[in-house]
């Protein structure tokens, strides 16, 4: 694995450098000391991965990331100083591309080998996601028998690029919105109360981190925000579970999408966005099956087309629609159920 460093600073650069040499197989293949050098130096050998400073001379890591992510597409991971003081940043690069966020290991005892391990955690949950495996069939869940004790929700899934795209879409939605939505983006837990924050400063919906027991309501957007999975029980509550360990993913929007047809929610719209992986497709097809209307979002808006572009290969999505136009089809779908339409 070969690892790219972009950083002003010489004493960051050292910490990386040693952070990254603990890693089995990886090297570092080259070193930018700007956002500008980075995108040249991507141009001419792409990288594995590429640790992404925020604030550099020349350019910063948001546009860096932009630029990187339109001409010479790689993981990014942005490693910043401090994710509190940069978290307009942070979003902006994870909406322009970038998988996730670490703070910079220091040289020192204090606090180094903690981020220097949380730096090699990401790089090798990087390395697992961006691993090429072809998209197939899981198989079908069968809804529970029985009432149906959930009413509609919106279930919307994303990773890469997730943030700008989901704010993209809730602008679409009334305010409040009439039905509950249940978000699931790829995210450290740190940056999820950030996260919530920026999407309902950008929104103006009422986003916050869903906490456990709370029943989805309407006028009320809910982020997963810990490190295990989010689901919703037999209660129709949300709740996290730390089964199945395996998956890379946490939170799965496998898990939560799974989890509304194990406990008969009524069938509602369900959207896969942008994202690296494969996260969310064999849900949607479940849900499909299901009822519920289902939509991906296109390659062309797409950030990075894995996980709406697996569930497009397996046949989950009903729809395959641009980012800007998948609001309104959500609107649309959720306006004829609660008018006692067809199913979607």
């Amino acid at each position: 694995m070969r690892i790219a460093i972009v950083n002003d600073l010489r004493l960051a650069v050292e910490a990386l450098r040693r952070a990254v040499a603990t890693i089995p197989g990886a090297t570092v293949a080259w070193i930018a000391e700007d956002g500008a050098q980075a995108v040249a130096k991507c141009a001419a050998d792409v990288p594995d991965i590429i640790l992404m400073d925020m604030i550099m001379p020349v350019m910063d890591g948001v546009e860096a990331t932009r630029r990187i992510m339109s001409a010479t597409p790689c993981p990014i991971l942005v490693v910043t100083a401090t994710v509190d003081g940069n978290s307009a940043r942070v979003f902006e690069a994870l909406g322009a591309g970038a998988l996730d966020a670490v703070e910079t290991p220091g040289l020192g005892p204090a606090g180094g080998v903690e981020r220097a391990e949380a730096l090699v955690r990401k790089v090798n949950m990087i390395r697992m996601i961006a691993a090429p495996r072809r998209a197939t069939a899981e198989p079908i869940l069968s809804p529970a028998a029985g009432r149906v004790t959930i009413s509609p929700i919106v279930a919307i899934g994303a990773s890469t690029g997730g943030p700008q795209a989901i704010a993209t879409v809730l602008r679409s939605f009334p305010r409040p919105t009439p039905w509950p939505v249940v978000i699931v983006q790829h995210v450290d837990p740190q940056f999820a109360a950030g996260l919530a924050s920026w999407l309902g400063s950008e929104t103006r919906h009422d986003v916050r981190i869903a906490q456990l027991g709370d029943p989805p309501v309407p006028g009320r957007i809910y982020i997963g925000a810990t490190e295990d999975h989010i689901v919703i029980d037999e209660a129709g509550r949300l709740r996290h579970v730390s089964e199945p360990r395996e998956i890379v993913f946490r939170p799965s929007v496998d898990v939560f999408f799974d989890s509304l047809i194990t406990h008969r929610a009524a069938p509602g719209v369900a959207a896969v966005l942008t994202g690296m992986g494969r996260d969310g497709a064999s849900g949607l097809l479940n849900l499909r099956r299901a009822g519920w209307h289902t939509i991906a979002q296109d390659k062309a808006t797409s950030v990075v087309w894995g996980m709406p572009g697996a569930s497009v290969e397996i046949g989950a999505a009903a729809a395959v629609l641009p980012c800007e136009q998948i609001g309104d089809a959500i609107v649309q779908q959720m306006t004829r159920l609660s008018q006692g339409g067809n199913r979607p």
